[in-house]
């Protein structure tokens, strides 16, 4: 029997949901990378992740995945996929835990490894580790849950205003400017609602930028930088997804200053052995940029930088997805 063509295309899961806050922007980045993938070349199909299991919807089905092999039953055949295309911002899909799954299963993914996933979601862990290669960072205090908060030495150490945010969460779910010190308690626990650890950040006065960057057979790509104009006290989540905030795309920034801010970005990304997409943000004080963090799985909703910026560049979402699963 002849085979047809979709029986030769490679299938690939656009896996979204999650543990976390982040979920409802995962379903939404998801939906950005589902509508940009060729359809002349590859077989997109749904796959959720939640707190009710794991389920594939081809052609509108909800059908469970066998967690054995991440193959899914569909009309008495049973289906494997060729490649994951990782689109869950915070856990499982952002912290390595998915992709040393499915390096176990030996099926290709998107996204960086699961050690380097690791690290990079851990912010402050990351940032100390950049810090060893002359990366320039935010002074900054890492809080576990149970441990004493002393107001008087953190003021000390990182002075006011300063920010309290989670070290494994993102979307800017759970960070607070903190002006007063009799706030570093409360803010600490609205870290921990979103996150098991609570990084304490000194304040960086400046401007705010982003660079993306992605990998093919070819090398990295840096895109774009962007600048963040807001009139809230941070970039916060009615900024990044209520149109809260100016992005400005291409930065109006100095030439000297993209060149480095792409240059630091390529350096990290060597550094840790990035893959797919990702996302280094900076805060620039008296022309020096400090990296605030890598992101590993960035937004990729309408209102997310990465797209943006291909477009700003006049490139192909459509393209780079299909040259991230090539690679």
């Amino acid at each position: 029997m002849l085979k047809s063509k979709t029986d030769t295309m490679k299938r690939i899961a656009i896996i979204e949901g999650g543990y976390s806050s982040e979920i409802i922007i995962s379903k939404k980045s998801a939906k950005t990378v589902f509508e940009n993938v060729d359809t002349e070349k590859f077989i997109p199909i749904k796959v959720s992740i939640d707190q009710r299991g794991w389920f594939a919807y081809p052609e509108g089905n909800e059908i469970a995945i066998n967690l054995t092999d991440f193959s899914y039953q569909f009309n008495n055949k049973t289906f494997k996929f060729d490649f994951a295309f990782i689109v869950i911002h915070g856990t499982p899909g952002e912290d390595g835990k998915l992709q040393a799954y499915f390096d176990m299963l030996n099926i290709p993914y998107s996204t960086s490894s699961h050690n380097i996933s690791a690290l990079t979601f851990n912010k402050y862990i990351c940032n100390q580790f950049l810090k060893s290669f002359n990366i320039d960072v935010a002074k900054a205090i890492l809080y576990r849950k149970g441990e004493t908060v002393d107001e008087d030495y953190l003021v000390s150490e990182l002075g006011l205003p300063c920010f309290v945010k989670p070290a494994d969460g993102g979307s800017s779910f759970g960070i607070t400017k903190v002006t007063e010190k009799k706030q570093l308690k409360d803010a600490i626990e609205k870290g921990m609602i979103h996150g098991s650890q609570v990084i304490l950040e000194s304040f960086l006065k400046g401007r705010e930028v982003t660079n993306g960057i992605y990998k093919t057979k070819e090398g990295y790509h840096p895109l774009p930088i962007a600048e963040i104009v807001t009139k809230h006290d941070f970039f916060n989540f009615e900024a990044k997804y209520k149109g809260e905030s100016q992005e400005i795309i291409p930065a109006q920034i100095p030439k000297s200053w993209e060149i480095e801010i792409k240059a630091i970005t390529k350096k990290v990304s060597s550094i840790l052995g990035l893959k797919g997409i990702a996302r280094i943000d900076y805060i620039i004080v008296n022309e020096k940029p400090y990296l605030i963090e890598v992101n590993t799985v960035p937004g990729m909703t309408k209102e997310s930088f990465i797209p943006q910026m291909i477009l700003a560049d006049n490139l192909s979402l459509s393209n780079i997805i299909t040259e991230i699963i090539a690679s």
